[in-house]
């Protein structure tokens, strides 16, 4: 008798259990990445001149790869200007620049943290011309900032990005973009553990735009935007499925003067520079 309560109440737990892997897996299964191919029916190739592989959301910007004037965006404008775009967060200091298209989805990812109950955020730095950033290296020194034009603000895509209750390790907004910020396009660019490989302390602060078809890639996988490029290019394309969008990404080597690429006919699509040898090309499907 005890051996059959016994096995009967195995079964409820793992029935139980079951069901709730379920319910987890489904809840989870927001994103479907997979080694992809070009489309090959209704495509057609163009060309792209080496100008593009400057610009764009992609372009990796450190110690040793400089920004170009062209990869700026053209988009900046001040926040203390815009009462329309600083909704629901505050700014640190009134000086604060960002690309309109950036501030944009940054003020969706607050609205989207205040439905979670998390509503106490502020920009304390956005771009910085290369004037201020020289500025900023000669008075904090190599430690702690980098020369103008090799920091990712002065691209406009980045933003330093604060709590005003705690500091952003401890705050439950930091905490909140750690989980979140992907589904919006962002990445944490300085996570903790990968700073052999950015070659920046870890800032849990420091937040960059990149388009949500690759957030989600380098979210899912744990990549830093140095290896998702990385990656990229080993894999020629990648497909996903993100927030019931689907993406096909695809690197191509810039060679000469130009690169061709292929695109699907009456399909949207994006392309960026890596900054140092091609571009990616992120189709719609």
């Amino acid at each position: 008798m005890r051996k059959w309560v016994f096995a009967f109440i195995l079964v409820i737990l793992l029935s139980y259990g079951i069901s709730q892997l379920n319910v987890k897996s489904a809840g989870e299964d927001k994103v479907d990445i997979e080694n992809g191919s070009l489309p090959q029916q209704d495509s057609k190739m163009i060309t792209v001149s080496k100008e593009q592989m400057y610009k764009g959301d992609l372009l990796l910007v450190n110690n040793d790869y400089a920004l170009h004037p062209e990869g700026i965006r053209s988009d900046i404008v001040s926040l203390s200007d815009r009462p329309d775009l600083v909704q629901g967060y505050g700014l640190l200091d009134p000086s604060i620049q960002l690309s309109e298209s950036v501030a944009k989805d940054f003020g969706e990812m607050v609205e989207g943290a205040k439905k979670d109950g998390v509503e106490h955020f502020l920009i304390s730095s956005g771009y910085r011309d290369a004037e201020k950033q020289d500025q900023l290296y000669r008075d904090m020194g190599h430690d702690y900032a980098l020369p103008a034009y090799h920091s990712e603000h002065n691209l406009g895509l980045s933003l330093d990005i604060g709590s005003t209750t705690a500091k952003m390790d401890e705050a439950e907004e930091g905490k909140w973009l750690k989980k979140h910020a992907w589904e919006y396009g962002f990445i944490l660019r300085y996570p903790k553990g990968k700073e052999d490989i950015t070659g920046i302390q870890y800032e849990p602060w420091h937040f960059r735009y990149v388009g949500k078809a690759h957030s989600a890639i380098m979210y899912k996988q744990d990549l830093t935007l140095e290896q998702y490029l990385d990656k990229l290019k080993q894999t020629k394309a990648m497909s996903i499925t993100a927030g019931g969008q689907k993406y096909t990404v695809a690197y191509y080597p810039m060679v000469g003067s130009g690169a061709t690429i292929q695109v699907q006919n009456g399909k949207p699509y994006e392309v960026s520079g890596n900054n140092y040898d091609g571009v990616i090309v992120t189709m719609y499907a």
